[in-house]
Order: C-alpha cells, then structure tokens, then sequence
C-alpha cells in the first residue's frame, strides 16, 4: 500500500535554515490539515453519526490506538465527563500499554497483536459499542488485531488513519482517512498528521455532545464544577439563561442543584 505519510520531507537541508525559515514552512504545512480533514468530512459524518446512534441506544465508545494519536485520544476522552457531565465509561481511550503509563512513550507497544483485544475484553466491550481504531500508518498491528477481533464479533468500528486504502480502513465499518502527505520531517507523524487527529478528536467529541443533549445553545450547561473559574462561569452561565440578577442567588441556586441544567430544570418545574 502506499505510506504518504513515510515519504520524503519536500523540504531538504534543514539544519541550515534560519528560525525564521522552519517556522514559515511548518506553518505553512500546517495550514493543508484544515483542507485535509475538509476533504473527509463525508466519512467522518457518517462514522459520528454511528458513534451517537450508540450512545443513545446506550452503548459506549472506544478509542483504540497507539502512539501519539492514541496518547491525544487520551487527552480528548478525559475531558468529558467534566466538561459535559457525562458518565465515566461512556466514551473510553484504550492505549498500547495503558492510558496509566500515558507519559511514557512505548512505541514497541504498537507491535503486540494480542493487547488490543485484551484490553477491551477487560472492559467487557460488546456489540452494544463501537470501537475507532487511531493509526497514521493504518497498519500499526495493535490496532489492526484489535479491530479485526471486533469486527469477527459483530462489533461496529471505525477508524481515523493517514493512509489511503490501508488494512486498519478495510476492517472498519465507519473508515475516515484523512491524507496530510508527508510531514516537514519525514516520517514524523505526530507533526501534520497528529494536528488533523487532534482536530477530528475535537469534531468527534464536540458533535456527539452536541447530538445527546448535553449542550444547550451554544453553551455547557452540564459542565462539572470543579473550580472557581468554572463555578463563576456556570454562575453566569445561569443568571444569563435564567434572567437572575443576583450573583449570589444564582451561585446558591447552582451548587444547591450541581449544574446549570438541574438548576434551570428546577426553575422550569416551578412555573
């Protein structure tokens, strides 16, 4: 198959650029990942909109990668249940040699063809979910085993690779490849390629949340309050919605019900 991804860097010598001169070009390559993701939203579409049919239904959603993808899938999955008051284990990162060693990069990892299914089967996964490979290749043989066991067990799965007609793409039900080309160091795909999976991990995240309720508007009225900067966000967050005047009715009103949607929910009910 052809690896875009491993091909040479356009750009030689570059030891002897100037700062100037590598920051110009790297921006410059950043700037094709917009158009790259742009190019493969039909597919992502259609993977999202299979990853909501499953929460709705009740289900969950697993990340499975390797690597940096799988280390920024990581970053994207922790985020929800704070920021959209989800349950923990609705949506779920599994890293080639675990999210607790996240920091460490154990890319020998990726080579293990029985960890990724291992893995899952610890988390009881089942046809009820649906699993998105991460692979730049679209070959890493952690990922591929991994979906290929889901795939023999009726479990739905998607993907997020850099790659045309890659191996990991051909056992995903829901196949979103995303070309950014070869990176301004060859080889080096958490360069452009991460960038475009940070993005898709924001759109996939962000629509999901959006498509199950747990936003109104255009703001996270199921956020957790954690700290006071969120607190006095979702404080104002209420008096706006709310037309409360009072700051410290409104912040009584919050903490009494633990978010801003209980709280709104609790005023709805009195009228």
């Amino acid at each position: 198959m052809l690896k875009v991804t491993e091909e040479p860097s356009p750009y030689r010598h570059l030891e002897k650029m100037t700062i100037e001169e590598i920051t110009a070009r790297i921006n410059q390559e950043d700037k094709l990942v917009a158009l790259a993701v742009e190019k493969a939203l039909p597919s992502l579409n259609l993977l999202i909109g299979a990853v909501v049919k499953k929460l709705k239904d009740g289900g969950r959603m697993f990340y499975l990668g390797a690597g940096s993808g799988g280390r920024l899938s990581v970053l994207d999955v922790i985020e929800m249940p704070t920021t959209y008051g989800v349950p923990k284990g609705m949506m779920n990162a599994v890293l080639a040699g675990g999210t607790e060693r996240l920091v460490e990069a154990l890319e020998e990892m990726e080579d293990d063809t029985e960890a990724g299914w291992r893995q899952l089967q610890e988390l009881q996964v089942s046809k009820n979910d649906i699993v998105i490979g991460i692979s730049a290749s679209g070959t890493t043989p952690y990922v591929l085993s991994g979906l290929q066991e889901c795939r023999q067990r009726g479990i739905l799965t998607g993907c997020i690779v850099s790659n045309p007609g890659s191996p990991i793409a051909a056992q995903a039900d829901f196949p979103v490849e995303v070309i950014t080309g070869p990176e301004f160091i060859s080889g080096s795909t958490r360069m452009k390629c991460g960038t475009a999976q940070k993005m898709i991990f924001d759109i996939i995240s962000t629509t999901t949340m959006i498509q199950i309720g747990r936003v109104e508007d255009n703001r996270m009225v199921n956020v957790a309050l954690i700290n006071n900067k969120i607190i006095d966000r979702a404080v104002k967050m209420l008096m706006a919605k709310a037309a409360i005047q009072n700051y410290e009715e409104a912040k009584q009103l919050l903490m009494k019900h633990g978010s801003v949607k209980k709280a709104l929910d609790h005023l709805s009910e009195k009228i």
